[in-house]
This record gives C-alpha cells, structure tokens and sequence, in this order.
C-alpha cells in the first residue's frame, strides 16, 4: 500500500474519531446541568420577583392573613435588593423560596422548570439511604454494613447536622407560624431532590456519625446513588414497620379495627377517596362509616381512636362525614370563603400555567374553570368573591352518635383537609383528647380549595397557591392560639428508645391514656 494511500486512510480515521468524539461531547451537552440550570441576568431576577409580587397581590387572597402589606413588601424589597450578580437559576429559587414561606400558607409551592427536575433525577448523585427526625436529631435509617441504624448523623459533607436542618426550613411552607412540619421534614423529605438543589451534584457523601450508644466520631464515605436505588433503600428502611402504617401511599384511605373489646380504631389516611359526592366512590366511603358507628353503638365500645397522622388533604364532603357521628351540633364547613378577583378576568392571564405545576392548561379547560369559578363566587364586589352559599351547607348529626371517649391521633403532616378534619374535632366534639403533634394545616383559617399556578417569564420557576380564603367554622379556644395549627392535649414525638423497638410512641402513648382514664 503506497504512503499516499497510508495518508488517506489515517486522514479518514482521524476525522470519524473526531467526529465520534464530538458526538459524544453533543450527548453530553445535551444531558449538561447548565443547559438546565441557566445564568439569569440581574435585570430578569428583579423583573420576575416584581411580577410575581403583582401576581400575588391581584390573586392571592391569603397574602395579607398574617403579614401586613409593609411586611410583605419589605421582604420582597429586600430580596430584589439582594441580587447583585447574575445567578443560576437554582440560586434564584432559593431567594424566591422564603418568599412563598413568609406568608404562611401551606398550599403555596415553588418549583424549577420540570426540565431541570428531571434531569436531577437522571443523575447518579442521590444521598443513598434514609434519613429520620427524631429529638432535634438526624438519625440513620437504613439497614446497611455501611452505617448502624439509629446512628445519630453529626455531620454529611462537612455540614453540620443543625446547619443542614435549618438550610431545609425554606422548602416547606405552613399556615401561619407553624415550624412543627419544617423540623420532621428537614430530614425525612429532604435528602432527596431537595438536597441536590439546595447544595448541587456529588459523586460521594463523607459523613461523621455516632453508633449508637457512642460518643465517640466516626467517619464513612458512601458513594451516591441513583434516585431508583434511593428509593429501593427507602422501603427497607430500619423503621417501615412502624412509618408504613400511617403512610397513606401504602394504607386504605379509610380502615377500622377493633384493637381490644373497648377500644376501636378508626384510620383515615386521605380524604382524597373521592372527588364529591356524586362520585361513585363516595357512597361507599359512606356505607362504611355508617356500618363503623352502628358496630360501635351495638358493642358499646366505650372508645375510639382516630389517626390522622400523615393525612395530606383532600376533599369536601369527605373530612365532613365521621364528624356527623361525633357531635351532636350542627356545623358547617366554613363561616365564609372568598377570592380577591372577578372570575371571568384572571389576573395576569399571560403569566397563567394552570391549576397544576406538571401540566399547562389549555384555552378549553381554561374557559371551563373560570365557568366553575364564577359559579363558585358568583358576584365581584369591593374586589371581593363571596363564596355562593349552596356549597357550604349545614351538615346535621347521624344517628347512632358515638358517645364514648374519642382520641384524636394528628402530626405535623396533617394538612388542608386533614387539618380541616381536625379543626372540627376540636370544635365540635366535646369527649375528644388530642395526641401528637401540632399539624401544619391552620385551626382557624386557611387559604385552599382552587390552586394557580403561574409560571415566571425569565426564569421559568412556577409558583402555586390557592385562591379561597377560608374563615373556618371554628370556635374561639383558650388552648389554640392565632396562626397556628391544631394543638394536642397531649404533645407527643417519636423516641429513639421506641424507634429501636419498633414502637408507635404516640399510638403507646394513647393506648396508655385510656388504660389509666
């Protein structure tokens, strides 16, 4: 073979391995953080918070519940004030985040374009194992040769426990004042995607524990994992036989037992079972309740414990139903409900997304809500919407009350209609006794019902909150302060001395109150 043609054939494989090269490199760019994680110009960061607070001060009804408009507007001020450098957008996110958390509600939600979410979920860089709150602690919660379970967690990549927990407050938003859900979920829900946008992508987690009865440091260094590897360590996780049990992803929305002769238990994990009464799930849900009551009058069971905990919400007439059987006073759902706009002119129209942050709604289902709305709040007045009283009806007592000695089991995830639930209990049912923890949902108001969202023009960050303001139908408490959530009778959290015993504390705890009452 002649040189010339040796040239010819070198120049060849040159060129296609340059080529394969730069096919490669073109993948990679195209699965690259900043392809999602895009620079924003000062002047785009300061445009989309003046827009977002335009948008909440037109729509949002629940803006000005617990924060005057000075305040509201000095913490806005102070954000726009505070850029001063072009930024990623996952550094922009965390100065908007506080800003959906000052006000104090707990449906308000902010999210990155879903682009950017799914490719951190795409990334081998997941913390790997489970993580629990328990005493002000972080505390391992796996099962592995790597790390005992129950090990206190001092420290993961050179930041201190307190430090992590507190960086993880902004990510979960209350009605009112409320800190009890930030404190269990700066641990239990964080060390997953929130984790990736709070401190970035890593290969490996140095992390400084304690054993188990130990005083002594220890250091270990995991390598990270994909979010499906996570996840398959989280079903194993030390503590499932007693977190799955009051996991409404894993339980029946409604489910009763009796636990002894004299003591029933009634779970009600989701008040989502069904969209409203004309849903054919509805009747069903009804049957049993009914059935529930009528075994309970015919047995004489002297007490009932019903569990909330982790109960996320869902829909009227459902939370309303048990309650009927508890009291023997009339109620409603709620003494007023408004919003702060005309129905038939959304506000910042341009900026609308929908009624949901994964989905864009279309001009249809976008005629169709505002139909739904102004039939809701039928008349704009004084940039006011009342609330078109026929759906807000009286609900009555059914028969066969339940006399005996009712326990109310709720945590600091019980939420919207969860916490609706709970504020009723407390309002109406005079034998209740209430165990846990303060829930993140309010006792005397919230706002909910219908969810915006709206997407930022430069940054792409979506915000959500909803519309009514609810005054509830709930009675003034000596017990149960302003801005917060529903109090326990009896304040209990989880102890690591049950935790390793694969002990319910506050089911315990309950069981124990009836014993000696």
């Amino acid at each position: 073979m002649s040189n010339k043609n040796l040239i010819l054939i070198f120049i060849v494989l040159l060129f296609l391995s340059f080529k394969i090269k730069a096919q490669g490199s073109d993948k990679n760019a195209k699965d690259s953080i900043m392809l999602y994680n895009k620079m924003l110009s000062v002047k785009q960061m300061q445009q989309d918070l003046k827009i977002l607070l335009a948008i909440n001060e037109k729509a949002n009804s629940g803006l000005y519940q617990y924060r005057s408009k000075k305040q509201i507007d000095s913490i806005y001020n102070a954000a726009i004030k505070s850029i001063k450098k072009p930024m990623s957008i996952t550094e922009f996110y965390k100065i908007m985040l506080p800003l959906a958390d000052y006000e104090g509600s707990v449906h308000n939600y902010t999210i990155p374009d879903l682009d950017l979410i799914k490719f951190l979920n795409r990334q081998k860089s997941f913390f790997p194992y489970p993580l629990i709150y328990i005493n002000g602690q972080i505390i391992f919660d796996g099962q592995s040769s790597d790390i005992p379970a129950g090990s206190r967690i001092r420290s993961i990549n050179r930041i201190s426990d307190v430090k992590l927990m507190q960086s993880f407050y902004k990510y979960y938003t209350a009605d009112g004042f409320n800190t009890t859900e930030k404190l269990s979920a700066s641990v239990n829900k964080s060390f997953g995607i929130n984790y990736l946008l709070e401190y970035g992508l890593c290969n490996e987690f140095t992390i400084e524990y304690n054993s188990p009865k130990s005083e002594s440091l220890e250091k270990k260094t995991l390598p990270a994992v994909t979010l499906k590897q996570r996840e398959t360590n989280i079903k194993n996780r030390f503590s499932a036989p007693v977190t799955d049990l009051i996991d409404y992803k894993k339980q029946a929305s409604y489910s009763f037992r009796m636990i002894n002769p004299a003591t029933g238990l009634l779970n009600l994990r989701w008040f989502g079972m069904a969209y409203g009464s004309d849903d054919p799930k509805f009747e069903p849900y009804v049957h049993f309740l009914d059935s529930v009551f009528a075994g309970l009058d015919k047995n004489k069971v002297s007490n009932l414990i019903i569990d909330v905990r982790n109960n996320p919400g869902g829909s009227d007439p459902n939370f309303e139903q048990p309650i009927m059987y508890l009291t023997d006073k009339p109620f409603k759902e709620n003494l007023k409900a408004t919003i702060i706009f005309d129905p038939n002119l959304l506000p910042f129209e341009n900026y609308f997304w929908g009624v949901s942050t994964s989905e864009r709604m279309d001009s249809i289902s976008k005629k169709m809500g505002k139909a739904y709305l102004k039939d809701l709040y039928p008349v704009f007045k004084n940039n006011i919407s009342v609330q078109n009283q026929k759906y807000n009806p009286v609900y009555y007592p059914k028969s066969p009350g339940f006399k005996g000695n009712v326990y109310l089991l709720i945590n600091e995830n019980v939420a919207s209609a969860a916490s609706h639930f709970a504020s009723l209990v407390k309002a109406y049912v005079e034998n209740v006794t209430i165990v846990g923890v303060e829930t993140v949902g309010g006792y005397y108001r919230h706002n909910g019902h219908s969810p915006l969202v709206y997407e930022l023009p430069n940054s792409k960050i979506k915000t959500q909150f909803s519309i009514v303001n609810l005054l509830q139908d709930a009675p003034k408490k000596d017990n149960q302060p302003e801005g917060h959530g529903i109090m326990p009778d009896h304040e209990v959290w989880p102890s690591l001395d049950d935790f390793f015993q694969h002990k319910d504390t506050q089911m315990e705890f309950t069981l124990n109150l009836i014993k000696t009452k």
